[in-house]
C-alpha cells in the first residue's frame, strides 16, 4: 500500500530530526541553494513552493516537478496548489515550522501561471535570487541532479534548525529581560523611546496597531472599554467585516464606537473620505474614527476632519501621530505604563511572522534589554 501525502512527510520529518546537522544532499552546490532558499526571510514562498513541488515528485514519480499546473495540461502536471493547501499547511502547522501560513501558489509571482517552472521563466518578485534558485531546485531534480526524497528531507531539517535556532535566541533575550526585572521601572518617556525606535525599525507596518490594542488591553477595567481580538495583517476589512485596524466596544456592549484606522504614511483627505463612506454605512453609528499615522500631519487635513463632525451626524474624525497617543497615554496612565509595555510586548510575540517578521520581534527585545540593564 503507497504511502499518504501526509504519511511522506511524516517519514522525511523523522528522517530529517534524526541528525540535525547531516544534510541530506551531498552535493554542495544543491546544498547551498537549498539552504538559501529555506533561510530567506523575505520570501517565504519560495520554501512552501519548494516543498509542495517535491512532495508531488516523491508521491508521483512520473510527474515534472516544474509543472504544477493542472492548465499546463498532459500528464506531468500536477496541482502545486492543491497539495500545499492539503498537505504542507498542515504539516507546517503541526510543526510550527517558520513558513508563511497561506499557500505559495496565491503569491503575485506564481499565481496565474499556466507554463512549466523553468529556469527560463522569470517570475516577478524579490529577491530575484531566491525565485532563481528555487527554479533550479526544480530544474535539479526533473533532470535527475538529486532526489526529490533528499531536497524535502534538506528542507524540513533545515526550517527545524531555523525554529530551534529562533526559540534558542527568543528565550536567551527573555532571560536577559527577567534578569533585569528587578531594577527601577522604565519611565513613561523611556517607554516612549523605546516604542519610538522600535517604529522606526524596518517592516513595522503592523506595529501601531500593536500600540493601540496594547493601551485597551493594558487598561481595560479603569477604561470601561476593551479592544475587539486583531484581525490578521493581510485580510482585507471587506473579508473581516471590521470597519479599521482595531475597534473599541464599552464594556458589557457589543456596540463598537471607536474605530482606528493605521497608517505608516502621511494621512490624505482621499482617506478621509473614504473613511466616511464606511462611517455612512455603519449602522449604529460610531462615537470615534481615529487616523493613527507614524508621519507629519498636514494642517489641511486637521482642519478637514474638523468640518466633518457635523456631516457625519455626530462622528468625531480626527488625526493623531503615533508617538503622540503613546505619550499622552503613559503619561495620563502613568502607573500602568510596565502594564502596556509588558502587553505591547506578548501581543507582538503573539503575531505570526508573515505579519511580524522574527528579527523585528528579536529588535524589540534587545531594545528593551538594553534600555532595562543597569550596567
Amino acid at each position: 500500500m503507497m504511502a499518504s501525502p501526509a504519511e511522506i512527510l511524516q517519514r522525511l520529518h523523522e528522517r530529517a530530526t534524526r541528525n540535525l546537522d547531516t544534510p541530506a544532499v551531498k552535493e554542495t552546490e544543491i546544498q547551498e541553494r537549498i539552504d538559501y532558499v529555506c533561510r530567506c526571510l523575505s520570501n517565504r514562498a519560495g520554501v512552501r513552493l519548494l516543498m509542495a513541488c517535491m512532495l508531488a515528485k516523491v508521491d508521483t514519480p512520473q510527474i515534472d516537478p516544474r509543472q504544477p499546473y493542472t492548465g499546463i495540461g498532459g500528464d506531468q502536471c500536477f496541482s502545486g496548489r492543491t497539495l500545499d493547501e492539503q498537505y504542507i499547511s498542515s504539516f507546517i502547522t503541526a510543526h510550527n515550522l517558520p513558513c508563511n501560513s497561506t499557500t505559495a501558489f496565491l503569491t503575485p509571482a506564481l499565481r496565474n501561471i499556466n507554463r512549466p517552472l523553468t529556469t527560463n521563466v522569470s517570475l516577478e518578485g524579490r529577491p530575484a535570487r531566491m525565485y532563481g534558485d528555487t527554479l533550479k531546485l526544480l530544474e535539479d531534480v526533473a533532470e535527475g541532479k538529486v532526489s526529490a526524497e533528499d531536497v524535502l528531507t534538506d528542507a524540513i531539517r533545515i526550517l527545524v534548525l531555523i525554529r530551534e535556532e529562533k526559540a534558542a535566541r527568543m528565550s536567551a533575550l527573555l532571560a536577559d529581560i527577567e534578569r533585569s526585572s528587578g531594577a527601577l521601572p522604565l519611565s513613561s518617556e523611556m517607554i516612549v523611546t523605546l516604542i519610538e525606535q522600535h517604529l522606526a525599525c524596518k517592516n513595522a507596518s503592523r506595529l501601531p496597531v500593536l500600540v493601540v490594542a496594547a493601551a485597551y488591553q493594558a487598561v481595560a477595567n479603569q477604561l470601561g472599554a476593551y479592544a475587539l481580538p486583531l484581525q490578521s495583517h493581510n485580510a482585507a476589512d471587506e473579508q473581516t467585516g471590521a470597519m479599521g485596524d482595531v475597534e473599541i466596544c464599552l464594556a458589557n456592549e457589543e456596540r463598537v464606537v471607536t474605530i482606528y484606522e493605521m497608517k505608516m504614511k502621511e494621512v490624505t483627505i482621499g482617506d478621509m473620505d473614504r473613511a466616511l463612506q464606511k462611517i455612512a454605512a455603519r449602522v449604529p453609528s460610531i462615537d470615534n474614527y481615529v487616523f493613527i499615522t507614524t508621519e507629519a500631519i498636514d494642517e489641511k487635513v486637521r482642519d478637514h476632519a474638523r468640518t466633518l463632525y457635523e456631516k457625519t451626524a455626530g462622528t468625531e474624525v480626527v488625526v493623531l501621530d503615533c508617538i503622540g497617543f503613546v505619550r499622552h497615554f503613559l503619561h495620563l496612565f502613568h502607573r500602568a505604563r510596565i502594564a502596556f509595555l509588558n502587553t505591547y510586548q506578548a501581543l507582538l510575540l503573539a503575531e505570526p511572522d508573515s505579519s511580524v517578521r522574527q528579527p523585528l520581534k528579536e529588535a524589540f527585545l534587545s531594545l528593551r534589554q538594553a534600555a532595562e540593564s543597569d550596567e
